[in-house]
């Protein structure tokens, strides 16, 4: 019907129709169930038989007649599409057990309301005085798979794209890169490898998109081979090196030789490095004698204050359009960081500016005589950290602010700045990362999977945000490619803009990959075909669990 020559997998030599499959598959749905048949397909040279909807077979298809099959097929039981499409949407409270209850109550519902039916239909042929038998009662529900079933199917969906998504994140590229790790996602591993992980560390850039992220045995001289694939990954690709990289340690030394962070980068001789300021900062809090002082967010700001200045333009700006608005109030912080761009002071007033808040506050207590300070902690902790001063001022000539729009407020056009400085984009890709991943415990492939998902539905997000976009969100970068090179064709123009164009995959290793590649373990591959009696996708996947 759709004229498609199909090849055989061994062989190559045409296949043709061989009557009917011996299995249905009853496939689970949001309300219910429904079933799918196929045929059999045999080679006319080799004579070996496959089933018509077997990966190797639905892949010769084109990407339109691809997306119309519905479902992923295990061995048993088959799952549609729609149903795991609500697990990728991941935050606090969207886990596998809220599915499995939502699919049960809708389950139930729609038996007792098929039941209702049958029983009430029944009801019209009973005729009064006459004895019936009674009817055959309606059939029992069918239970609904476990939340660990929906799980282990979702990842199994997440493995037939795995090359799409490894090569989305591959991709990724930037000008002002940031480096951090946690441990907050390597506390989720479990099974086998727990224990085997101690850090979680990431490379974004400017628009909050991250490079790539690993998991790692040790931090420092494990992160060689990700420098290396990243350094490899921009000369691959034609694109100039970065210009800074915003760090939370091993930013500079004493001596003045090569730090450790540039250290990773030796074919980016001119990349420079930043310690990330608010880290910074919190070096300078740990002399504090409690956060939860009354003092400490005045005194927070005013480290804050002795390390940025406002931009005199920008400022005067805003204030003359809260003035023209009526309104006699100063900017609020979130005003200031929208319209308004900061630049540090310079290593010489910015030491003569936090020696004098260090010492305007040592004496200061509240209420109940508690001081804010340890004297002699902080006095320790601003001679150490006085040497990382130079190291968080801002490039020369390096642009850190991008006007992404403007408003109108009291008749003064306000521009919107975002700003490319410091680290923290890191800190929220992780907190997403570790949310996305279900649960307090995931064995290694499945946190692979899920790693991969998140990070390159968060490099969307974070694409589209940068160009504006809005009304269109699809995270799938092949359906992207085919509808843009239609629309081309036929209209010269893109219906829908990719965020992450992919290219081919570099090879690089991505999440749980690379910690296996450390402990000399192999990412365990997937059987292709779910009726392979060798090793079927459901055994595949209960061996995980």
């Amino acid at each position: 019907m759709w004229k498609y020559h199909l090849k055989c997998p061994s062989c190559a030599h045409k296949m043709t129709g061989s009557g009917l499959y011996k299995t249905v598959r009853r496939v689970l749905d949001t309300n219910g169930w429904y079933y799918m048949g196929t045929e059999y397909l045999e080679c006319s040279s080799c004579k070996k038989k496959c089933a018509g909807w077997a990966a190797n077979i639905r892949s010769q298809l084109d990407l339109d007649h691809q997306l119309l099959f519905p479902a992923v097929l295990t061995y048993r039981l088959s799952c549609d599409r729609s149903v795991l499409a609500q697990m990728k949407v991941r935050t606090l409270g969207n886990s596998a057990s809220r599915l499995h209850s939502y699919l049960v109550e809708q389950h139930t519902a729609e038996w007792m309301t098929r039941s209702i039916h049958y029983l009430n239909t029944c009801r019209k042929f009973v005729v009064a005085g006459v004895q019936m038998p009674p009817p055959q009662p309606p059939p029992q529900m069918v239970p609904v798979p476990s939340s660990g079933w929906l799980l282990s199917t979702f990842v199994l969906e997440s493995f037939t794209r795995i090359e799409e998504l490894k090569a989305k994140v591959t991709s990724t590229f930037g000008s002002i890169l940031k480096m951090g790790s946690t441990k907050k996602v390597t506390e989720k591993l479990a099974g086998a490898d727990a224990g085997t992980a101690l850090w979680m560390s990431s490379v974004g850039n400017e628009l909050g998109q991250v490079l790539m992220s690993v998991l790692t045995a040790a931090e420092g001289y494990g992160l060689r081979d990700m420098a290396q694939g990243l350094q490899d990954r921009y000369q691959l690709a034609g694109k100039e090196p970065p210009q800074v990289l915003y760090v939370d340690r091993d930013c500079c030394r004493r001596d003045e030789a090569t730090c450790a962070a540039a250290a990773l980068f030796p074919a980016w001789p001119r990349l420079a490095v930043r310690l990330d300021i608010w880290h910074f900062i919190r070096r300078l809090s740990a002399g504090v004698t409690s956060e939860s002082h009354l003092l400490y967010p005045e005194f927070m700001q005013r480290l804050s204050s002795c390390i940025f200045e406002w931009d005199p333009e920008d400022l005067s700006l805003l204030e003359t359009a809260l003035q023209a608005g009526g309104s006699r109030r100063t900017p609020s912080s979130k005003e200031l960081g929208r319209h308004c761009r900061r630049r540090t002071r310079g290593a010489q007033e910015t030491e003569r500016l936090l020696g004098e808040a260090v010492e305007a506050f040592k004496g200061a207590t509240d209420a109940m005589n508690v001081p804010l300070l340890d004297r002699r902690r902080m006095e320790e902790i601003l001679k150490t950290q006085r040497h990382h001063i130079p190291c968080i001022q801002d490039p020369a000539g390096l642009r850190l602010y991008t006007k992404t729009g403007q408003l109108t407020r009291g008749g003064v056009s306000l521009p919107v700045y975002r700003c490319a400085r410091g680290s923290t984009s890191l800190e929220s890709f992780h907190l997403h990362l570790h949310r996305f991943i279900p649960g307090s415990s995931a064995r290694g492939t499945f946190l692979q999977m899920f790693l991969l998902e998140g990070l390159t539905r968060w490099n969307e997000d974070r694409g589209k945000a940068a160009a504006g976009g809005a009304g269109i969100n699809c995270y799938c970068g092949q359906q992207q490619y085919t509808l843009h090179q239609l629309t081309q064709q036929f209209f010269h123009t893109t219906m829908v803009e990719s965020h992450v164009k992919p290219l081919q995959y570099t090879g690089e290793l991505i999440g749980i990959s690379y910690l296996y590649n450390q402990t000399g373990k192999v990412l365990q591959p997937l059987p292709d075909d779910p009726d392979d009696s060798e090793e079927s996708p459901e055994e595949w996947l209960d061996s995980l669990q």
